[in-house]
């Protein structure tokens, strides 16, 4: 009986290495952008400045409110601190269409790929959108899942913590 619940621990706790282990190391993946080139999310690199993920989809409204609320002071956070944003679409393919003509009348600077097959969300373990990943030398250092009015001061936060 011991040794059952000796081994039953150890897994556990194997487990819970590997799933931390996954969570922040950027996958292989290779997503496309808005001109149909496939670019390697592991270089995605910014000369060791910050980058942000932020997962969205035409549908989620919540998304759009905070690609939205961050595109206002995008250019000022790019001015301080060198980051730089990709907004990746889940967009699946009935929805994918919407993505280029919401993103062009919304006047976002972003970078925009797309993850039609939710690959990447996937392997971030990633449950739902809005979800931001910021990353600091291709390792995830924060995450946040959800919208409410001033995350993104939140999110700004942890982006100065990445300069100190």
């Amino acid at each position: 009986m011991k040794k059952s619940k000796f081994y039953l621990l150890t897994f556990f706790l194997l487990g819970l290495f590997f799933v931390n282990a996954q969570e922040t190391d950027l996958p292989s993946i290779s997503l496309q952008d808005m001109n149909g080139d496939l670019i390697n999310v592991q270089s995605l690199a910014n000369e060791d400045k910050p980058v942000v993920l932020a997962f969205w989809a035409t549908w989620c409204m919540p998304c759009i409110q905070e690609l939205n609320a961050i595109a206002d002071v995008y250019d000022d956070w790019q001015d301080e601190t060198g980051v730089k944003i990709y907004a990746v679409s889940v967009d699946d393919s009935k929805t994918v269409g919407r993505v280029n003509p919401m993103v062009n009348g919304k006047g976002w600077e972003y970078e925009v790929l797309f993850d039609t097959n939710n690959d990447l969300k996937r392997s971030l373990n990633i449950p739902m959108v809005p979800h931001v990943v910021l990353l600091n030398k291709g390792e995830v250092v924060y995450r946040h899942a959800g919208y409410q009015p001033g995350s993104e001061f939140q999110l700004y936060e942890e982006i100065l913590k990445i300069q100190e």
